[in-house]
């Protein structure tokens, strides 16, 4: 499908699996099936390759080695370019490139793709007024855990320290998110609801700690950018919902695991991505 096609390799050296002897084997990867790079693009130094850029210099496949944010930031600047995209896990959870592929790892899902085991799909996304989630949105006040993972990022201790010590009272005392259409969910509304896009719509689940152990838990998940751990409620699965925090606060969210924040009156709608990518599992 891709011999003798233009690629391009984006990476992001602030990734997870972005290390220079991770790139230069997944280089490796494409060469040991005939299929050559013609340009490497550090995200970090360069920016996002734009449609104008790609259509000028005939580019008909951008892979993206990176994490699901920086996913999300190059994707979101390609729709309705007529190339296709290779997502393959070069973050910390690569929540769409599983979608994608499975738990196929980079050189693997190379080879499928040299097979010709690959298919261009545009998968369901999760789509907001501050941005559509490729592997889902969080929405709450428990996203506040999320500037404790930059300041770790940054190796900042004291900052550390003192954003975690906000993010546990942003969690435990914070204005809870309610699901108000279709109205469900606890009375009393959630630390923070998740919507994961699904083949039908999006998955909804309510999370919601009932002891500080509870709290700390859902917390060191998120900072592994996985919010699935710890009590939580099924609230279905829908085309369209409406979060709302009742006293009127800024809703924090995670599109894809990167901070945003949304007024105190959000609708989250399904749509298609507005670019083809490249799938390799049986089921995206």
């Amino acid at each position: 499908m891709i011999n003798g096609k233009t690629i391009w390799l984006a990476v992001n050296a602030a990734s997870g699996s972005n290390n220079e002897a991770a790139v230069t084997a997944l280089e490796r990867a494409f060469e040991g099936q005939n299929f050559r790079i013609g340009r490497r693009i550090g995200f970090q130094d360069e920016g996002a390759p734009t449609i104008a850029e790609l259509r000028r210099e005939g580019v008909d496949i951008l892979v993206i080695f990176t994490g699901d944010g920086t996913v999300n930031t190059l994707v979101a600047g390609l729709g309705g370019w007529e190339g296709a995209v290779l997502v393959l896990p070069g973050g910390t959870m690569n929540i769409l490139a599983g979608r994608l592929h499975g738990d196929a790892e980079p050189a693997e899902i190379v080879a499928r793709v040299a097979a010709g085991q690959v298919r261009r799909v545009r998968p369901t996304i999760v789509r907001s007024s501050q941005g559509d989630g490729l592997s889902g949105i969080l929405a709450g006040p428990g996203t506040a855990w999320a500037h404790v993972r930059e300041a770790m990022r940054d190796t900042d201790v004291l900052g550390t320290i003192s954003t975690a010590a906000d993010a546990i009272g942003e969690s435990t005392a914070g204005h809870f998110v309610h699901c108000a259409e279709p109205v469900c969910g606890r009375a009393e509304g959630y630390s923070a609801i998740q919507l994961v896009p699904r083949a039908d719509g999006f998955a909804v689940q309510g999370y919601y700690a009932e002891t500080l152990g509870d709290y700390a838990k859902q917390g060191i998940a998120l900072l592994r950018r996985n919010f699935r751990e710890g009590p939580n409620d099924d609230l279905g699965c829908h085309s369209s919902v409406r979060l709302v925090c009742p006293e009127g606060e800024a809703m924090g969210l995670l599109i894809d695991g990167e901070p945003r924040e949304a007024g105190p009156d959000e609708t989250f709608t399904v749509a298609r991505c507005g670019v083809d990518l490249l799938a390799t599992a049986v089921d995206e």
